[in-house]
């Protein structure tokens, strides 16, 4: 007898059969899975690469290497164990408030990197923002206008894309380690461990330590900085406010010079290292010690030394603020602050003492308030110099160009009353090529016959692609500007003729590599000897090539000692 509730064998109900397009679908699910945690995990791991570029990049491009990111930041450790103490919403919040944080601070090390680069000093965010206009005109005069604007458009989105994708990378590990409290904890714990380890023990990789603190210690840095540039205002009004020849009458300024035309002549980025560095000092040697020879068979004596300039790589109008005030400006905000005082100026001296003060400024491009400040009797700016040759990169005109104009409309006339002329040379202006060609001075003219010369000259972007080749035409370039002035004195020179020239800063690193001085030469070329009687006590160099054991003075202190030494 059975059991009618026992199901039978053929009662038992077959398993469904599974279709190809069924297994299909599965195996599609599947591999979207898998892709899916393929992409979660290449994003997780990118944004690990930019937290932890942020945390431990240098921000000077000469350190960067493999082994500068051999280092355990202890700030991503601290907020890792923040984010497995707080909620959710709170651990938000913070994220993305490191993320900004962290984004802002890298944008600040690759600003960094770009001052290093070029100015051999780290940016400074409340003062730089000048240097934006300057840098987009550099571009625009080196690579044309739409190249340009590309850049910038590009660094512009940059600017904003970082802190953007360093949010979302914060909250992705936030919400990651958040995830896997135990497992995180115990990481994070025993990396804590190691960091406090390596800190009391002082082990490093490659000169750093390797437990890192490297973001803490640039945004301290970056405070630090603007703090001391709110101090340093009142520090500069102290300095500003001393001043021994301030009051000093006109007939008891420069009486040693009564008589004589004076140019000033400010070399763009001729700096010590290229008279020193082996690759560049052989050629501007032979320039030099070749026109000492010339100048003194034209009846010309020069004596030279040597200045520290407060800027290197650019900033020049730093440089000569500095040269004609006697106040040291290393920064825009003294140099904003200097330019809204009466501060008595080395041009003002001798417009006090009655010559006629003139400034040929041929990289002048645009107004230039600043102007009023020196009291100059005539600006000669790129539009009134009537220049209708082509320019040279950076440079809007040769620099033979300017002093031939300066010749004509200043000292042709042998009535003329005596001249002094401050003259921005600025054929040496990086990108330093094209360069042009000394022609003879009486067939200057209005300049057109320069044409042609650009294009046979070397590019830019070609010079640029090879650090070699842009030393050499650095180099070039203050040969140029060196030999135009030496040929100058000998087709115009007389014996009221006195020429100081002296170069504004070093060059960019690229250039003069890193750890230079930033000391700059300085010449005083005169036929009369009682001109250079007056500077005998400087102890300078005889002839237009310093000795590397001549004097280094300060930049500022060279308005005093001047005149002081042509005074009564």
């Amino acid at each position: 007898m059975t059991d009618d509730s026992t199901p039978r064998k053929d009662d038992v109900p077959a398993p469904a059969a599974i279709s190809d397009s069924d297994s299909g679908d599965l195996r599609t699910d599947g591999g979207r899975r898998g892709m899916r945690r393929v992409a979660g995990w290449l994003t997780t791991g990118v944004a690990c690469l930019l937290v932890f570029f942020a945390l431990v990049a240098p921000n000077q491009v000469d350190h960067l290497s493999p082994e500068a990111f051999i280092r355990l930041p202890v700030e991503g450790l601290l907020g890792a164990a923040l984010v497995l103490l707080l909620p959710t919403r709170a651990r938000q919040v913070v994220a993305v408030l490191a993320g900004t944080i962290l984004g802002l601070l890298t944008i600040v090390k690759i600003a960094d990197m770009g001052f290093y680069a070029v100015l051999v000093r780290p940016s400074d965010p409340v003062l730089d923002w000048a240097y934006l206009s300057d840098g987009a005109a550099f571009l625009t005069s080196s690579m044309g206008r739409g190249q340009a604007m590309a850049v910038v458009i590009a660094v512009g989105v940059l600017a904003v894309a970082i802190p953007v994708l360093m949010v979302f990378s914060v909250l992705r590990l936030a919400d990651r380690v958040a995830r896997r409290g135990r497992r995180a904890t115990g990481v994070v714990a025993a990396l804590g461990v190691v960091w406090v380890a390596c800190s009391v023990l002082g082990i490093q990789v490659d000169g750093a330590p390797l437990a890192a603190s490297s973001a803490a210690t640039l945004a301290r840095d970056k405070a630090v900085q603007i703090n001391k540039g709110l101090r340093d205002q009142r520090t500069f009004a102290a300095e500003a406010s001393v001043d021994a020849f301030r009051n000093t009458p006109g007939d008891q300024l420069l009486t040693g010079l009564r008589g004589k035309d004076v140019m000033i002549a400010l070399v763009e980025s001729y700096g010590r290292s290229a008279i020193e560095d082996p690759a560049m000092a052989p050629q501007v040697d032979a320039v030099l010690d070749a026109g000492t020879e010339r100048l003194n068979a034209a009846g010309y004596a020069a004596r030279s030394g040597f200045l520290t300039s407060p800027t290197a790589g650019g900033g020049s109008w730093l440089a000569h603020s500095t040269l004609l005030s006697g106040l040291w400006i290393n920064n825009q905000q003294r140099y904003n602050n200097l330019v809204t005082t009466d501060r008595f100026t080395l041009n003002g001296a001798f417009q006090r003492a009655d010559w006629r003060a003139v400034g040929v400024m041929p990289g002048v491009t645009r107004a230039w308030p600043e102007g009023l400040f020196y009291g100059l009797d005539t600006i000669y700016a790129k539009k009134d110099l009537g220049y209708r040759g082509p320019s040279f990169s950076w440079a809007p005109m040769p620099d033979q160009f300017a002093l031939s104009v300066f010749q004509r409309r200043e000292r042709a006339k042998s009535d003329h009353a005596p001249v002094m002329a401050v003259i921005p040379l600025v054929s040496s202006h990086a990108p330093w090529a094209p360069i042009p060609q000394l022609v003879d001075w009486q067939d200057v003219g209005n300049g057109s016959i320069f044409d042609g010369m650009p294009a046979a000259g070397e590019k830019p972007g070609v010079v640029w692609r090879d650090p070699s080749r842009v030393r050499t035409e650095y180099r070039r370039s203050i040969e140029y500007t060196l030999n135009m002035l030496i040929s100058y004195v000998e087709t115009y020179g007389d014996k009221n003729l006195v020429l100081v020239f002296l170069g504004d800063h070093q060059p960019a690193p690229i250039v003069t590599g890193t750890g230079v001085s930033r000391d700059v030469p300085i010449a005083i070329v005169a036929q009369d000897p009682a001109v250079l009687d007056r500077v005998s006590s400087w102890g300078w160099t005889d002839g237009l090539n310093p000795d590397p054991k001549a004097p280094v003075w300060p930049m500022n202190s060279f308005r005093d000692r001047f005149l002081t030494a042509f005074g009564p």
